[in-house]
């Protein structure tokens, strides 16, 4: 897993949000909005650092990614300006295109085991997933997905 897995991202962004309003409750409320994101690396390119904005809400987000040689594994760190709090991180990496990144959360009070997918990767786009499981990954509930577009 090269140090350069996370290069795709590197720069500006426009994206199309689609987020399940009520999640773990087997509904379909999903609700669109548009949001902005800035990504530089750091390191030589074995870390990274995304913020995000949804001018909707007030509110921005940032992502630190880091790249681990030794275990050769990616941590990926998320925070809110809504609350100012450092989420669990997840961990993973690529392989032929794809990234899947998995981690222990929980959500409104019930521990939930989180999966992140990176897929559709080109120099234009990449989407992004996020999913809980509540019963150690034998199933899944996709509650958000983002589709990057680069912006000019």
């Amino acid at each position: 897993m090269p140090a350069d897995d996370f290069a795709f991202l590197h720069g500006e962004w426009t994206i199309a949000n689609r987020r399940l309003k009520t999640r773990l409750a087997d509904a379909d409320d999903w609700e669109e909005f548009l949001s902005s994101a800035s990504v530089r690396p750091l390191f030589g390119g074995a870390a990274n650092i995304e913020e995000i904005h949804y001018p909707d809400d007030g509110v921005s987000g940032l992502t630190l990614r880091l790249y681990d040689p030794v275990r050769d594994v990616w941590t990926l760190n998320w925070a809110t300006s809504a609350d100012g709090r450092l989420f669990p991180p997840v961990q993973g990496g690529f392989r032929d295109g794809w990234g899947e990144f998995y981690g222990d959360d929980e959500y409104a009070g019930t521990p939930v085991l989180v999966r992140f997918v990176w897929s559709g990767i080109s120099p234009g786009s990449a989407r992004w997933e996020q999913a809980f499981s509540v019963d150690g990954g034998a199933t899944w509930e996709l509650n958000w997905i983002m589709d990057f577009s680069r912006t000019a």
